[in-house]
């Protein structure tokens, strides 16, 4: 295994999940925002799931984000 590539690999792996990840939280905050379901000020409670089927790995991120 060629360390150097892998590390690069898994670079562009994460930072696709962390733009993808920016994307869709940030339309659905301010989709419940628009139609009320938040109202701006809350903390939302989070979940990350990683899973590598090839490699039995399944891990779970738990984190918050504060809206204000």
């Amino acid at each position: 295994m060629d360390e150097e590539v892998f590390n690069i690999q898994i670079r562009k792996f994460l930072k696709n999940v962390g733009v993808t990840s920016q994307r869709e939280i940030e339309t659905a905050v301010r989709a419940a925002i628009d139609n009320g379901t938040l109202k701006g000020e809350e903390t939302i409670q989070t979940k990350v799931t990683l899973s590598i089927e090839s490699l039995g790995v399944h891990t779970e991120i738990n984190g918050a984000i504060d809206l204000v």
